[in-house]
Order: C-alpha cells, then sequence, then structure tokens
C-alpha cells in the first residue's frame, strides 16, 4: 500500500484540529489510520482456504483504494486550508478564526 504521508505526520495533522476544534481534518486522519489499522490486520490474517483468501484480496484491494482517496482528500484539504505542506502546520489565521468562534 502506497503513503503519501508518515504515521508521524498523521499525528501531527490530527492533533492540532483536535486542540482547536476543526473536526474535519482530524475525521480525515483517523480514517487514515483505521484503513492503515485494517490493512495490517488483513495482512496478518492466515489463509487457510481458498475463500478466505478471497476474501481478504478483495478487502486488502478495497483498503488499498479508500487509503488512496483518504490521503488524497487530505492533501487536498490541507492545500485548501492553507497548511504548511512541508510542516504540517496549521496555518495561524485558521487558529484564530477557530479560536474566535470557540
Amino acid at each position: 500500500m502506497e503513503i503519501r504521508f508518515s504515521n508521524e505526520a498523521i499525528t501531527k495533522i490530527l492533533d492540532q484540529p483536535m486542540i482547536y476544534r476543526w473536526p474535519c481534518t482530524a475525521q480525515i486522519c483517523k480514517n487514515i489510520n483505521e484503513l492503515r489499522s485494517l490493512f495490517a490486520y488483513q495482512a496478518g490474517c492466515l489463509n487457510f482456504t481458498d475463500t478466505n483468501k478471497a476474501v481478504q484480496k478483495c478487502i486488502v484491494e478495497a483498503v488499498k483504494s479508500s487509503h488512496t482517496e483518504m490521503e488524497k482528500c487530505l492533501e487536498d484539504t490541507l492545500c485548501i486550508g492553507g497548511w504548511g505542506m512541508e510542516t504540517y502546520q496549521m496555518p495561524e489565521a485558521l487558529m484564530n478564526r477557530v479560536l474566535q468562534q470557540n
């Protein structure tokens, strides 16, 4: 499975919206983490029958596709929101706006 955002980047991105109550980006990160967990779980499953193998392959392919889409969504969301793509830092203007709303 191709990974654009490291686990560390996901954690950094995830932590900021939770502090500033900006949950949209956090939800995307949570979904990416869940997809990665499901992928790892499937990779560790025992294959006792051809049916099990077919089920696992179906799940793995769906997870790969979903993961790619969610990472693209995260990248697009960060770019639209003006996040620093090198630092994964929430822009100060967005932090201030969120703080004023709360």
